[in-house]
Parts: C-alpha cells; structure tokens; sequence
C-alpha cells in the first residue's frame, strides 16, 4: 500500500501516518520526493482498509499496490541481482 502525503504535510504528520502503519504491525517506509512524501507500507499479507488513513491529517491519497514482492520485482530494481553461493560453483562445476 501507498501513502501519499499532500504537499504541505508536516514532519509530524509523516511520523504519525508511519506510526499507525507500525501499530498495525507492519512497516511503514517514507519516501520523500521532491514535492510530496509517499509512505509505503510492506508486511501485509493482503489488502488493508484504507480508511485507516485516509481522514488522517496531510494524507493526499492512498493507493492499493496488489503485485507481491514488490521491494524485490524488476520495476523497482530493473538490473539483474547477484547471489553469490557456494552451491552455484557446484552446479556449474557438475554440469561441465
């Protein structure tokens, strides 16, 4: 889920809207941009009632993210990822 903050936002509504994410038992992650902040919000298994930010002060809008593995997906990270593993010389080493 995304959070967006409105222009004029304060610190202090930031921290709040990422408090409440906390106390629902997940991890709110600010994002500031250039004109606005977006808070996202990882660890939830599926939707969450986005009423629970919306009336909040300085929320802009809050926005559904349904693709799983967002933090890890190629629109977030487009480059290849490398995992170096002892496994991987043994694959290569037993296929030769």
């Amino acid at each position: 889920m995304l959070i967006v903050m409105k222009s004029n936002a304060t610190a202090t509504d930031i921290e709040k809207v990422v408090e409440i994410v906390k106390n629902l038992g997940f991890r709110g992650h600010a994002l500031p941009g250039e004109n606005r902040t977006v808070i996202g919000m990882t660890g939830n298994p599926g939707s969450i009632d986005p009423a629970h930010f919306e009336n909040l002060s300085g929320v802009a809008d809050v926005i559904r993210v349904t693709k799983p593995y967002k933090l890890i997906s190629r629109d977030l990270r487009p480059e290849r990822s490398v995992v170096n593993y002892k496994i991987i010389y043994y694959l290569r080493r037993r296929t030769r």
